[in-house]
């Protein structure tokens, strides 16, 4: 866990920045300039209608954790932008910027690196430093907001990091990203994303989140699963399956399963049978397949599925009554997957 002897005051609601401003000896109103100055990713010294003596006592005691920049990539394909950011430590992550048509859409870190080693990601493969503060969550949309000159409308948790493995955090961030006079983003545009840690999916179903949930299924049976994603061995396929019916009828959300196809590990007109008929099982309502082209790993062996093998699993997934559409791929031409900017600039130093 990161530790800063400083305040870290964008992590706290308005009242408790404003309990933190009274206590060192400033009036009330001061806690709301603050808060708006930082949500505008301002630091101390720009907040100019504070007292300079009271910007001087901040800078002393409390920090605002927003990200730096250290390297920006912008698409040419399609203008996707990826951000590696600098956090106040010095550790690095990722945030990718996707324009549509209703707006801006940012796909966020959790964590510094990720400890749930899923084999065909970069971002597990050095394991997990730390968790993200809420503040640091917040910062990436900040930051990315500010850079691009407008407002971030849509929040996808799926960059690196598990976030239901910083469950707290997770969760703190969502009650902060929505407040009035913050960035206000409405729940039912932020989607968070899991590889299937079946309690922590038990206990958002019970926080009332109107969220959609995004399940990183990636196979339809425990022995491929568990031959890609280790967190299978915990819970496996049937177990996760029944969380995410829970989670439904607790919601009523739709749940996205996000599947990586893989040449020749998952991607047949068998395995796509098998997928129909297991999601089917546990799930009534609600099911959409976000069927995803794998983004090769130099450090994996495994590779990208056929054009014509991705369109014959969705068209025998839709065949066979389930929701399902091949992902746009964006930023071909950055890497806009996460995991990898990040560890080509931690392979330089």
């Amino acid at each position: 866990m990161y530790i800063n002897e400083k305040e870290d005051i964008l992590s706290k609601t308005p009242s408790g920045l404003e309990e933190y401003i009274v206590s060192l000896g400033y009036p009330k109103f001061r806690s709301k300039q603050i808060f708006e100055w930082m949500y505008r990713g301002c630091g101390f010294e720009e907040m100019s209608n504070l007292p300079q003596k009271m910007r001087a006592e901040l800078a002393e005691k409390a920090y605002i954790a927003l990200p730096k920049i250290r390297r920006k990539l912008v698409s040419e394909a399609d203008g996707t932008v990826k951000y590696l950011f600098e956090l106040s430590d010095g550790n690095l992550i990722e945030s990718v910027l996707m324009r549509y048509k209703y707006g801006l859409s940012l796909c966020i870190s959790s964590q510094v690196g990720c400890r749930m080693g899923c084999r065909f990601c970069a971002s597990t493969i050095d394991g997990k430093i730390r968790d993200l503060l809420p503040s640091e969550l917040l910062g990436q949309i900040i930051m990315a907001g500010k850079d691009a000159g407008e407002r971030v409308s849509h929040i996808v948790m799926m960059g690196i990091g598990e976030p239901l493995d910083n469950y707290d955090n997770v969760i703190k961030f969502l009650r902060l990203v929505n407040l009035e006079g913050g960035l206000c983003i409405g729940y039912r545009n932020i989607s968070v994303s899991t590889c299937g840690i079946v309690p922590k999916i038990l206990s958002l179903a019970e926080e009332g989140f109107p969220i959609t949930l995004s399940i990183s299924l990636h196979a339809p049976d425990d022995a491929t699963r568990s031959e890609i994603m280790p967190i299978n061995n915990a819970w496996g396929v049937a177990a996760l399956l029944s969380a995410c019916n829970t989670y439904f009828e607790k919601t009523g959300r739709r749940i996205s399963f996000e599947y990586t196809l893989i040449a020749g590990k998952n991607d047949s007109v068998a395995e796509a049978e098998k997928l129909a008929r297991v999601l089917k099982k546990y799930l009534k309502n609600g099911i959409h397949v976000n069927l995803i082209p794998l983004n090769p790993v130099k450090e994996r062996a495994f590779k990208t599925s056929s054009k014509q093998s991705a369109a014959s699993f969705c068209s025998t997934l839709n065949a066979l009554g389930i929701n399902a559409t091949i992902r746009r791929t964006l930023g071909p031409d950055i890497n806009a997957s996460c995991g990898q900017l990040r560890r080509s600039e931690k392979n330089k130093e």
